[in-house]
């Protein structure tokens, strides 16, 4: 399949603002990990940046995208945080039909346009990118303590606010981004009045946060953070999670799975998140799986 991106469309991460969950320092290795043994049945990776560019190589969206086929990932979530990687979300999504698309405002990234006096403008544009077709969420969307603080604050959840709505007004799926912030956004959530379908991105929270989403339906992604040591409340989480809300992703290329956390992530590696959830859960790998991709095709309709 033809791709029409140039590589001069990625970036590092350090040149956006809201995009990283983690940042390996300086003597992280920048290779590429090797690949995973193949899932024995197909699933979607949930959340990818494939224009943030975090190893050696540049590497294009159709080869990102073959790679993960051939270890059973069929297809990916391609997502926008701020004005520049939401258009190349729908550049991405018309170029290789792999992709769906979400498009937003990171929280992080929202203060910041509304300095400039640009938020609302922006808004206006993610609304507009969002009538694509392939498009099928807003996200990612949400509160994060971590990396925010003080008036910026009041521009988060303005902008949190907006997108809600959006993703209301068009029917879309929500992507939350939540850091540091488990209350506040499903106080949010219950003000405005939660879309049809809602996802914990790289879900963080533990057993008291899975059940307030089992509660309200809203589907549980995990991410590489999953299988790392000192994530016992996300394992903690997985096993009260109903199996009808549970998802993986990547969030690459960060968040990269054990046993090469601190490597560049990729799709490809959303083998070694299933293999962990399955062993955590003692559940049937292949099993897992079907479940894994039937989640995803609710959560955001098909790939066809």
């Amino acid at each position: 399949m033809c791709n029409s991106l140039p590589p001069l469309s990625y970036r590092a991460p350090e040149d956006v603002a809201g995009d990283a969950e983690e940042t390996p320092g300086k003597r992280a290795r920048k290779e590429y990990p090797p690949a995973p043994e193949p899932l024995p049945v197909p699933v979607m990776d949930n959340h990818t940046h494939l224009d943030f560019r975090h190893g050696l190589l540049e590497v294009s969206v159709t080869d990102a995208l073959d790679a993960a086929a051939a270890v059973g990932v069929q297809g990916a979530v391609q997502v926008g945080c701020d004005l520049e990687s939401s258009r190349f979300t729908v550049e991405a999504i018309e170029a290789d039909r792999r992709l769906l698309g979400a498009v937003a405002i990171h929280p992080n990234d929202a203060p910041a346009y509304a300095g400039r006096g640009e938020l609302e403008s922006a808004l206006a544009e993610i609304e507009e990118l969002a009538g694509h077709p392939r498009v099928r969420a807003i996200g990612e969307t949400g509160l994060d303590f971590y990396r925010t603080h003080g008036d910026g604050l009041a521009h988060q959840r303005y902008s949190f606010r907006r997108h809600i709505d959006i993703a209301k007004r068009l029917g879309l799926t929500l992507q939350i981004h939540d850091r540091d912030a488990h209350d506040d956004v499903v106080q949010v959530l219950r003000e405005e009045g939660a879309p049809e379908k809602v996802v914990f991105h790289c879900f963080s929270g533990g057993a008291e946060l899975a059940r307030i989403c089992n509660e309200n339906g809203w589907y549980m992604s995990f991410a590489g953070t999953f299988t790392f040591k000192n994530a016992d409340n996300l394992r903690e989480a997985l096993l009260i999670a109903e199996p009808e809300l549970m998802l993986v992703e990547t969030d690459s290329p960060f968040l990269t799975p054990h046993p090469h956390r601190g490597r560049p992530n990729a799709s490809y590696m959303v083998p070694y998140t299933v293999r962990a959830m399955a062993d955590v859960a003692e559940k049937d790998l292949a099993g897992l799986c079907g479940q894994l991709a039937g989640n995803t095709l609710a959560a955001y309709g098909s790939w066809d």
